[in-house]
């Protein structure tokens, strides 16, 4: 994902995976096995809450081996296996269960889940729709089917499930933050805006650093920087180190071409985790517009030491052009070309190249390339139908 569309929110497992004392205790008090079973049954959910997984599957077999198919057995399997990212184990217990005991909401939502877990949204949909055919109105099932439907990129049912479950809790967290994310993959970011800001506001007096982040980002996308570095000051306030906050700052600051504070973030950023090529980058640019060539190539040659970077070697391609080296930087551009032949900006800076140095028929034949490979680009667009017909390079 990339650094905006990294934040997500999971709903606890919580209880609804466990069956109650309740549900479980009902044996026929003269009925010895009933009654082993029960205890075993109570015995291996709390060992399984307490994280003793071998234990927890060590009681749910004695149950098997008194009972076989028993319902609470298979589920505790399955949980104790989906617990440890054994989902293709545990899909196995909970469908056995339901072979048996077909309608088990707690096979069921371990199923779901399970699927959910191994990204096969759709099966996961088919299950929980199975429940909510008996209780349609389970918030916790629905902001999961939401969730699912937001996976697989359904906007429609998506946004219909999140909303029917904030007409039944007004200040639903998990409808209010999954219209966020919602919004904002689908490129909405004033909307994705209103249903963040409004789940800070409900939660204003226990924060979430990821509400006031995602927040943030969305002013980045809307390039209202000034108004996104309040919240990712917010952010950083409550944690000094938090990449996303100082990410956001620097890129605010980029976007106000403050360069000087923009760097003083990206290099907090380094000094985590200094061999990160891409803010490496990001500060080579940075130096790079504010004329500081030297500083720019530094950090452009320690983001090129790393790993190959097509920013970085077009960064030191663009000092080559500042400086006025325009034969190196068209070399410079050309071999990026042969690497990347379907990036307009390269066509757009070694024309610029040809330009400068007074070649503009070699500028010509540079956009007519890019052209020819059937691909479109306003930029080579507007350039060539300059070049072409004497107008001015410069409005």
């Amino acid at each position: 994902m990339s650094n905006d569309e990294r934040l997500d929110f999971h709903h606890p497992a919580g209880d609804m995976l466990f069956p109650s004392e309740h549900d479980m205790d009902k044996p026929h008090e003269k009925d010895g096995v009933n009654s082993q079973i029960s205890e075993l049954s109570k015995s291996g959910y709390q060992l399984l809450k307490a994280d003793d997984i071998a234990g927890a599957k060590g009681a749910f077999q004695r149950i098997l081996a008194l009972e076989e198919n028993n319902n609470y057995a298979l589920v505790g399997l399955g949980d104790s296996e989906r617990k440890q990212n054994h989902f293709h184990d545990a899909i196995t217990y909970y469908s056995t269960c339901l072979e048996f005991h077909p309608g088990n909401n707690y096979a069921l939502f371990g199923l779901a889940d399970c699927y959910k877990a191994l990204n096969q949204y759709h099966k996961a949909i088919d299950i929980w729709e199975q429940y909510l055919v008996h209780d349609d109105r389970n918030i916790t099932v629905l902001t999961r089917v939401a969730d699912a439907y937001r996976k697989i990129h359904d906007f429609k049912k998506s946004k219909e499930l999140y909303l029917r479950v904030l007409d039944m809790e007004q200040n639903n967290a998990y409808a209010l933050i999954g219209l966020g994310h919602l919004h904002y993959d689908f490129k909405e970011y004033k909307d994705a805006l209103y249903y963040w800001t409004r789940m800070l506001e409900v939660n204003r007096n226990d924060l979430d650093i990821r509400i006031l982040t995602s927040i943030g980002n969305c002013h980045r996308k809307l390039k209202t920087f000034d108004q996104g570095i309040h919240y990712f000051e917010r952010a950083l306030e409550m944690d000094p180190k938090n990449f996303y906050a100082l990410f956001g700052l620097a890129d605010c600051y980029r976007g106000m071409n403050q360069q000087y504070r923009s760097i003083e973030y990206w290099n907090r950023i380094l000094e985590m985790d200094p061999h990160n090529k891409v803010i490496l980058t990001r500060v080579g640019d940075a130096f790079r517009n504010t004329g500081d060539y030297k500083s720019a190539t530094e950090y452009y040659s320690k983001a090129l030491d790393i790993d190959f970077d097509i920013y970085a070697a077009l960064g030191l391609a663009l000092i080559c052009k500042g400086e006025g080296k325009y034969d190196e930087a068209a070399d410079r551009l050309s071999s990026l070309i042969r690497n990347d032949p379907k990036n307009y900006r390269l066509y757009v800076d070694l024309a610029d190249c040809y330009i400068k140095s007074g070649r503009t028929q070699k500028a010509v034949e540079c956009l007519e390339s890019f052209q020819k490979q059937g691909l479109r680009s306003t930029a080579v667009n507007e350039l060539l139908d300059k070049l072409r017909n004497n107008k001015p390079l410069f409005s």
